[in-house]
């Protein structure tokens, strides 16, 4: 039998701290027994909060470190997939016709992004769309792997529901694939 598929990843905000490790990183070594696992490295998402030319140019020698303390925590290259979110174009295309699939005061309805604003020093009012498309790209990155079980934080979840309501009107629209 199959065993069921994992996604999970981080942002390459900077190099990954003991918080990282503790709150997941240690689980997912674990997790690489028992699942298929893909470890998303989500540079596009970074975007989203950190557009400026300094976050960008900051954003190769970020992924680097993300993906150096994955191995050395224990990740193992040989059980998982490790993979940069912006080097993968399906993301890119299942991003665009999922941002058909919704609507925008839907999106205005999940709670964590007015906090992830408010944490980037972002008024409502001044929220890029990037920002307010968070959830539609994570759904993208949930979705093309075929991800069973998703892994994430209480403030992630509504962007977990946000992928099954994007996952029922296309298999709604067209069929399941």
């Amino acid at each position: 039998m199959a065993r069921k598929r994992i996604l999970t990843g981080d942002r390459p905000t900077g190099k990954l701290h003991l918080g990282h490790y503790v709150g997941s990183v240690r689980n997912r070594v674990r997790l690489q027994d028992e699942y298929e696992c893909f470890f998303i490295v989500a540079d596009l998402h970074t975007l989203t909060t950190r557009p400026e030319k300094e976050h960008v140019d900051a954003l190769r020698q970020n992924v680097h470190d993300v993906v150096l303390d994955y191995l050395a925590a224990g990740i193992d290259p040989q059980k998982s997939v490790i993979y940069l979110q912006s080097a993968v174009p399906a993301v890119y295309e299942m991003n665009l016709l999922f941002e058909m699939l919704i609507t925008v005061p839907r999106l205005q309805r999940v709670p964590s992004l007015k906090e992830m604003a408010r944490a980037a020093n972002l008024e409502e009012e001044a929220m890029p769309f990037g920002l307010l498309g968070y959830p539609v790209l994570q759904a993208a990155d949930i979705l093309m792997p075929r991800a069973h079980l998703v892994p994430v934080g209480k403030d992630n979840e509504a962007h977990v529901e946000v992928t099954r309501e994007i996952a029922r009107r296309f298999n709604h629209l067209y069929g399941e694939v």
